[in-house]
């Protein structure tokens, strides 16, 4: 064989090496790539990965361990008080179904019979929606029909309706039960039914709703009970209010119905929030300022009261043991001791009758209460309290009354009932006569000891202008800043004046009776 063809023939494996080496190079660079994508990605994408597994299963685990832990807590934690179901004997409720049976006799009889002003009929009912619980309760209305349709809405089977001049008297003529509503509660409850309203909810149902909220106010759950009814039967919610006697204020009223004739009561609502807010404010401010100096005249008053009975009776036992002569200011101190201790019990009944009477003959007797504030009118700072209040009040309650355009004779004659400043409700009818004869309003404010300068001119520019609501605005809001200072400077005068006057009073009398203890000392040397 050839040599040549030998040597070729060892050639060809070397030369296919080389062939295959330089094809396998592109993929030996591809796999390269993708182990250093494994190392410098995939790793620890996939590292990350069962690292975020692992938390998410702790914080998981954690989280029901928490959530076990806070419901075993709740429940360890809220009240076991389980309600209560009322259950009644057989003979009870035959009892109470004989008298269901003579209510319905009664109702196709004469039960449907309305009198022309309302009366408290007082019932027997059993709630069957809640508890089963039976009890007796009272409402106004008109008809024994009428109450017993509102209450099986209520969700109540009624068993007796019943109404008697004593029930009337005991629960609508006596003037113990008609106390008006607290300034706290108003605007608790204006917000509420202003909150409701905005969502959608119907106005009855709202009045039903804050009956339910005031469960613990049994007064107030009983009036808005009575609103209930009378907002079933019909009536605007105006005159619903206005048949709950003083129990709301007669602004409040009129503003409302105002505001039912105009479609606007969401937002006079509103309005209302705000202002009695402000007026429960300032009558706070009022009652701080004088709440400070009356704890320490009465802490003044029983300090001194303790010195005078409880200690100088000991000097005045080494007085006479001494057969001391005491004259002058301890003599008197001493005769003052013997008189308290003998009539002690006496002074404290009549001073407690003579507070009573002066604050009964201040509710009822017209020429005292009118003398009482003329007098309080007249004094030295005090006087700048009441009139900046009453000005403040009045300025903002006509105000809001002008905006919602109610009439100027009714707006004035609201006023004249929301003070109870005998001076100026005569202002107010001084106005009112004003207008019928067709002078201006300003006229009754004119040269008045009790309307200072600035609010009359404020009150000619804004009625000579046609912008009467918005100045008697600005007046409230100047006389409302008026009054917060001058309260606020009388609480920082009052406190030092009255810690000095204590001191005074008990070194005085401390005085009196260490000085004859000198005398006893120099007659001894």
């Amino acid at each position: 064989m050839d040599s040549s063809i030998i040597s070729d023939t060892k050639k060809m494996p070397s030369s296919n090496m080389f062939i295959d080496f330089f094809k396998a190079w592109p993929y030996l660079f591809l796999y390269a790539l993708r182990g250093l994508k494994y190392i410098l990605l995939d790793m620890w994408i996939s590292l990350f990965s069962h690292v975020s597994v692992s938390v998410d299963k702790s914080v998981k685990n954690v989280q029901t361990n928490e959530l076990k832990e806070g419901e075993a807590l709740y429940e360890k934690t809220r009240s076991q008080t389980k309600k209560k179901i009322y259950k009644y004997s057989k003979s009870t409720l035959a009892r109470y179904e004989k008298m269901k049976l003579e209510l319905n006799k009664d109702l196709q009889a004469s039960g449907a019979t309305r009198s022309k002003v309302p009366n408290v009929y007082q019932f027997t009912v059993r709630d069957v929606r809640g508890n089963g619980k039976i009890f007796t309760d009272t409402m106004p209305g008109f008809s024994k029909l009428d109450i017993n349709s509102f209450l099986v809405n209520q969700g109540y089977e009624v068993y007796s309706i019943k109404t008697s001049s004593f029930i009337n008297f005991a629960y609508k003529d006596s003037a113990i039960l008609g106390r008006p509503m607290s300034m706290k509660d108003l605007v608790f409850l204006l917000t509420q039914i202003a909150t409701y309203l905005r969502a959608g909810i119907t106005l009855n149902d709202a009045v039903n709703i804050m009956s339910k909220q005031l469960g613990k106010n049994k007064k107030a759950q009983k009036t808005f009970k009575a609103i209930s009814y009378e907002l079933s039967l019909g009536e605007s919610f105006s005159n619903s209010l206005a048949k709950q006697g003083n129990y709301f204020p007669p602004l409040l009223i009129n503003m409302i119905r105002a505001a039912e004739a105009t479609g606007t009561l969401q937002e006079t609502l509103d309005d209302m929030v705000k202002y009695y807010t402000e007026v429960n404010s300032t009558r706070k401010e009022m009652k701080s300022a004088l709440i400070y100096p009356a704890v320490i005249s009465v802490f003044s008053i029983a300090v001194v009261t303790f010195i005078i009975i409880y200690v100088v009776p000991q000097f005045t036992k080494i007085y006479d043991q001494s057969g001391l002569e005491i004259t002058g200011m301890t003599a008197f101190i001493i005769k003052l001791s013997g008189f308290l201790q003998k009539n002690i019990a006496i002074i404290i009944l009549l001073f407690a009758f003579t507070m009573i009477a002066v604050y009964f003959a201040y509710k009822k007797i017209k020429s005292f209460r009118t003398s009482i504030q003329i007098i309080s009118m007249h004094l030295p700072v005090f006087k700048d309290i009441i009139i900046y209040k009453e000005l403040n009040i009045f300025a903002k309650t006509f105000a809001s009354l002008l905006r919602n355009n109610i009439f100027i004779t009714d707006s004035i004659d609201i006023l004249s009932k929301i003070t109870e400043n005998e001076i100026y409700k005569a202002i107010l009818f001084r106005t009112i006569n004003n207008i019928v004869k067709g002078d201006k309003i300003s006229e009754a404010f004119k040269d008045h000891w009790a309307v200072p300068e600035v609010a009359y001119h404020m009150i000619v520019t804004g009625e000579s202008t046609g912008q009467l609501a918005d100045m008697m605005q600005r007046v409230s809001d100047y006389y409302q800043e008026q009054h917060k200072n001058i309260v606020s400077a009388l609480k920082s005068l009052i406190e030092p004046f009255m810690i000095v006057f204590l001191a005074v009073m008990v070194g005085v009398i401390l005085l009196a009776v260490i000085v004859p203890m000198f005398q006893m000392y120099d007659q001894i040397m």
